[in-house]
This record gives structure tokens, sequence and C-alpha cells, in this order.
């Protein structure tokens, strides 16, 4: 017995998934390893599934900084971004946590506030796009200070980690999760005579704050939507967003940085 760390697991309600958490628990708890129902009493919060459930994690759990956050994949066959072990190898998973070797590395997680009043975070994006069919007018502030008008079907902005998702299929650059930014993405925006945008991905640091201002005479009802969970939300009239000192745990293990998973996903 090595440890006495405090373990919750975030899981689904589906009964595979939970025969699985039966059998990560039972070969956990003879190490040492406590298992707890808050996770609030813990100091690991562990998910199991895919990158949706650690997303899901995190989430649920308010982005606890003073946890450390794993992912424990389900399916074998899949590389994910987030989901670092698997369940068939549960003492690989056991020796990370107790290995001297094993770093901490910090993930940003960007802060979404909607008209000063309602704050979300999210560990990979933030998007909004017009419910109707029509393009969206929206104007976009860097630290106060207007930089342009958009006119097109809706903005994505991601962290370095939410790069590599939806950012990506828009041709938004890959960004090092140790360069602390945001990277602001157009989603099909408009560009002739009439409007004009720079068109290209831009990438904000740590000490930014963007805000986007729409265009209340334009009835958009607009979707939004951070990581993998909808906003049901159509009043809004600004947005902010920034980074700052945000940021989750997780376990950094040997050969297997943050580019050895890109590696591993898309080459």
């Amino acid at each position: 017995m090595r440890s006495n760390h405090h373990i919750y697991l975030f899981t689904s309600k589906d009964r595979d998934v939970l025969e699985i958490c039966k059998k990560i628990q039972s070969e956990m708890e003879p190490h040492g390893f406590v298992f707890v129902s808050n996770y609030k009493e813990a100091d690991i919060i562990a998910s199991v599934g895919g990158d949706g459930s650690f997303l899901q994690a995190c989430r649920k759990t308010n982005f606890n900084k003073d946890k450390i956050y794993i992912g424990i994949k389900t399916k074998l066959d899949q590389n994910y971004l987030y989901a670092d072990f698997s369940v068939d190898a549960i003492k690989h998973l056991i020796n990370s946590i107790d290995s001297n070797d094993v770093e901490v590395r910090k993930y940003p997680v960007l802060e979404v506030n909607l008209n000063d009043q309602m704050t979300y975070m999210c560990l990979n994006d933030f998007y909004i796009k017009s419910s109707v069919i029509k393009p969206m007018k929206m104007e976009i502030y860097i630290d106060d200070e207007y930089f342009e008008a958009f006119n097109g079907d809706g903005l994505l902005i991601s962290t370095p980690t939410g790069s590599t998702g939806y950012n990506k299929s828009l041709d938004g650059a890959i960004i090092d999760p140790k360069i602390r930014s945001m990277q602001l993405t157009e989603i099909a925006s408009l560009n002739n005579n009439n409007f004009r945008t720079v068109s290209s991905s831009i990438v904000l640091g740590d000490t930014r704050t963007l805000k986007i201002t729409l265009d209340k005479e334009g009835n958009y009802y607009p979707i939004m939507g951070l990581d993998n969970e909808a906003l049901s939300i159509q009043e809004t009239d600004f947005i902010t967003l920034n980074i700052k000192d945000k940021y989750i745990r997780t376990l950094k293990l040997p050969q297997n940085s943050f580019w050895s998973k890109v590696q591993r996903k898309f080459l």
C-alpha cells in the first residue's frame, strides 16, 4: 500500500460504464486509494469515458485548480487529448500517480462573461452563431479598443488545448498550451466590397480581454456553446472573454506531451 489519495470518479449512469468504475475501484483500493462520493473531498478527479467525459468532469466540478484531473478512456482504440489512461492498464495509472517522474502540467481555462452578469468557464472553446438563416453582425474589441466589424455565420474562441478541435476544422492554428492564450477564429465571414474582416485567426495573450458586441437589430437569437454544452440564453448584448490566471492541473506523463498527442491524433 503506497497511496492515500482520495479519488472522485466522474462518469455517466450507463450500466456498462458503472461496471467499469467498479473494476477501477476494486483494482485501486488495495493500493491505498480512497474513493469518495463528493468531489470536494477528493484531491484527484477522474473522468471515465473519452474527452467529452473529461470536459464534463471539469465543468461539473467548477474547473478546480486545487485538484488533479485525469481521464480514463473506455474505448481502447481511440486517441484522446485529455484521456491519458486506459481501463485495461490501471496499474499504469497507479504507478503514474505515485511516481516521482510524473509532473503536473497546467492547461489554460477560458472565462466567458455575458452582459457582466453571468460567468462561465470552458477548457476547449466558446462559440456563438445565429439560429436563423442569415449572417450575424458583431463588433470585436481588444482591450476595449475597436478592432473590426464581423458579418458571417459566427465566431469561435478557443484555448490552446481546444485549438485542436473545432478551431482546427476552421483552419485555425494549433497552439502550444505553454503559450497562455486564446484564439479568435471566424466562422464563414463575408468579405467583399461592403464587408471586410481580417479573415485569419487571431491569437491573444493572457493579459488581453476580448469583447464581442451583438447587433441588437438583427434578431439572431444566438446559439452559444461552451465545450460540449449549449447555453440556452437568448438575450445577450455583449460577451467578454479572457484567460488570465485560470487553469486546471493534469498529470504530465513521460513521453506523452501535448505534441505527441497531436501527432498520434492527426498524423
